[in-house]
């Protein structure tokens, strides 16, 4: 069967709008594919969150299982290491255990996190103007200087408690009655958090015999 090309005569207005037509559909056509291409990847994703999220709920609860038993397990040895060398378990917020071998160690404990009252702002105010009012000599300069430095909060604005709490120290020396009342609110405005347990687990390496970290959470696994 012989194929016949036909050739369709058009005006120049025509041809411009056969191409503007051309143009239409191309982006039409380009629309639908980059709405299907979505719907596509919407859909993956749905399937791989689904399929994923229940893995890892999976995962959580055992890692909750085992730092619960591991804890749990330890806490006869802290009691008794209380009672061997009586210590006040309160007072110490870490315990690290060793094997006699020295090649294992287990380390398990909570963090304190500075936290504070809104009336810790008043006190270092209070602070600081009573301060500002006992420079006198280049002694006293020197000690309000001090005092400013354990006053200066962090780069992300948090006054840092094991420096403010210095300041009752310091004070003694300047003996000011103002400057006493700031420091009290300051003390009274302190209110520590504990952090949930944590466990750390090492081992030696034998051929290097540096300490390495048993990874147990998903970032450094």
């Amino acid at each position: 069967m012989n194929s016949e090309t036909k050739t369709v005569r058009m005006t120049a207005e025509e041809a411009a709008q056969y191409e503007v037509f051309k143009a239409k559909q191309a982006r039409k056509a380009a629309a639908e594919k980059a709405r299907k291409d979505r719907e596509i990847y919407s859909g993956m994703v749905d399937d791989q969150v689904n399929q994923a999220l229940p893995v890892l709920q999976n995962l959580s609860g055992n890692i909750s299982e085992v730092k619960a038993r591991i804890l749990d397990d330890f806490k006869a040895i802290l009691d008794m290491k209380a009672d061997v060398l009586k210590l006040t378990k309160e007072d110490q917020r870490s315990h690290t255990f060793t094997t006699s071998d020295g090649l294992k160690r287990i380390t398990i404990g909570r963090r304190c996190c500075d936290g504070w009252k809104d009336t810790v702002n008043d006190g270092v105010a209070i602070v600081k103007e009573a301060c500002l009012a006992l420079i006198k000599d280049d002694t006293t300069r020197a000690l309000v200087n001090q005092m400013m430095r354990l006053l200066a909060r962090d780069a992300a604005g948090n006054l840092k408690a094991s420096k403010a709490l210095q300041l009752r120290k310091l004070a003694n020396e300047l003996d000011n009655e103002r400057l006493n009342e700031g420091i009290t609110i300051i003390e009274e405005a302190y209110i520590p958090t504990l952090t949930k347990s944590f466990i750390y687990a090492e081992y030696k390496d034998e051929r290097t015999g540096a300490w390495k970290s048993v990874p147990l959470g998903m970032t450094e696994a």
